[in-house]
Parts: structure tokens; sequence; C-alpha cells
């Protein structure tokens, strides 16, 4: 028996309430949410990715900018197009934790990430935060880490809001090339 194609999407009975989208899937995020390389435990050698990402390249491992503290890398499951992260290398959950070197360095390439994404992508704002401990949202909660997320007017556009789908126009690969081409230098320790 032959089948003709219609235009008409095939529609699945059970799936939610029926609409006029099709959907577009993004089945890269099921490693996030299935737990891929999280870490087993607390430990520096439970499989934390922050410790084992500065041993990769900078293309490997999407690092933008290496530090003598910290370190920014591009987050692997994004909220934004250009979403950094400054991560300290030293392996340590809580902010009042850190020295006053890795505080010191984790906000000057905060203010050097917001540079470079300004240059790069003409970002209009930012939304930085650290999430600290699971209970307050943070992903990896063993190993410190600051979000660094660009914003745009009219970033929130229907994808995320009706589709529950964020596209990002760009692969990590490419952004990151782009991130590192655009951070600003540096004349001094502080920046200064």
């Amino acid at each position: 028996m032959l089948h003709c194609m219609t235009s008409e999407p095939e529609q699945q009975i059970g799936v939610g309430t029926q609409d006029a989208f099709q959907r577009l899937w993004t089945p890269h995020r099921m490693a996030y949410i299935q737990g891929e390389n999280k870490p087993t435990g607390p430990g520096a050698g439970d499989g934390c990715p922050f410790c084992a990402i500065p041993a990769k390249s900078d293309e490997d491992g999407l690092i933008v900018k290496r530090g003598e503290q910290v370190y920014a890398v591009l987050n692997l499951y994004p909220y934004n197009g250009g979403h950094l992260m400054v991560v300290p290398y030293r392996h340590v959950a809580d902010y009042t934790d850190l020295t006053r070197p890795e505080t010191v360095e984790l906000a000057e390439l905060t203010k050097q990430a917001m540079t470079a994404l300004r240059t790069a992508s003409g970002a209009h704002g930012f939304n930085i935060g650290m999430n600290q401990g699971t209970v307050a949202g943070a992903g990896i909660a063993a190993h410190l880490h600051q979000h660094i997320v660009p914003r745009w007017g009219g970033d929130t556009n229907f994808m995320p809001v009706i589709g529950h789908t964020k596209v990002l126009p760009q692969l990590l690969a490419d952004t990151r090339k782009m991130l590192a081409e655009a951070w600003p230098a540096q004349s001094g320790p502080s920046g200064e």
C-alpha cells in the first residue's frame, strides 16, 4: 500500500495539548538531564569536570581564557549563546573558602568576560551569579563556578516561552574561538 505525503504533521494521541506547532528536538540536552559527566562524589578525584577541563586543550575543553588562579570556560549546556563560567582551578565548593588571589582573579576574569562578550556579540546586559549548594540549584555543587550569561533586548522570544526550547545559532567551538579572539588584553596582574 502506498502512503501519500501530506502537509499535515502526524498527530500523536496522549502527548499533551494539541497545537499547531511541530517540535524542535534538542536530544543533546538529555545528557545533562541524565547527569552525564556529573561527579560521583564531592572530591576532586570523583570525576569533577571542572578539575578535568584544565588538562585539555583550550579547544577541547572550550576554555576561553586561562588565568593563574581561575579560568573561563563555555558552558556545555548554555542558557544563552556565549554563556561562560569562571572557575577556580582548585577544587573548592564555597565562595567563602576562596583565597584572596582566587577571589580577585575571579572578579577580574568576570569583568574581562563581560568586555569580550560585548565586543564579540554586542551583549546588552548580563546575568551573573553562583548557585551555592545543590538546594540553591548548583548542578555541580562541589566545585564553585560563576555563571556569566549574556542577554540582548528581545532575546526571550516565542521559542523559550512557548516552545520551551532555546535556539543557539552557533557551534560552541566557534563561540569559544570568537570570544578568545575578543578577550581584552590586560596590562598588569589586576588588569590595570
